[in-house]
């Protein structure tokens, strides 16, 4: 409630500054709230996921960071380096992370939309990829 009343009143001091102020005031809080609802959802991520043949996603909050920010310990291939912790934050549709110098989006989805016929009959799956995603039962 104070943080909203305190952005409020920085806009309506920043308003006075330049000529386009309601465009400004339309935008910002909107954004806020935008930002405040994705990490709402992805909060409920928290814990371990699993894959096939050992895969697995433990998501934890990286606290120092802030809210919507995660550290996503993850095993995505058989092979002995394709496994690491790697920073994500909050985004419109799930969480954000690079890996291996890529963008990359977890997303909400179900066993069929992994691409993996174990985890088809699944209903709350994470998903990188096609061919990659984790499940909890």
């Amino acid at each position: 409630m104070i943080k909203t009343a305190l952005t409020l009143s920085a806009l309506i001091l920043l308003s006075g500054c330049t000529e386009d102020s309601d465009t400004q005031e339309t935008q910002a809080p909107a954004a806020t709230e935008q930002s405040q609802s994705d990490y709402q959802a992805t909060d409920q991520w928290v814990g371990k996921w699993t894959g096939v043949e050992g895969l697995v996603l433990d998501i934890s909050k990286n606290q120092p960071a802030g809210p919507g920010h995660y550290l996503l310990e993850m095993r995505y291939g058989l092979d002995a380096d394709q496994s690491g912790t790697f920073e994500g934050q909050a985004a419109e549709q799930g969480i954000s992370f690079s890996r291996e110098g890529e963008r990359h989006l977890l997303r909400a989805g179900d066993g069929e939309a992994t691409g993996m016929k174990w985890l088809a009959e699944k209903q709350e799956c994470l998903v990188v990829q096609s061919g990659e995603g984790y499940c909890r039962d």
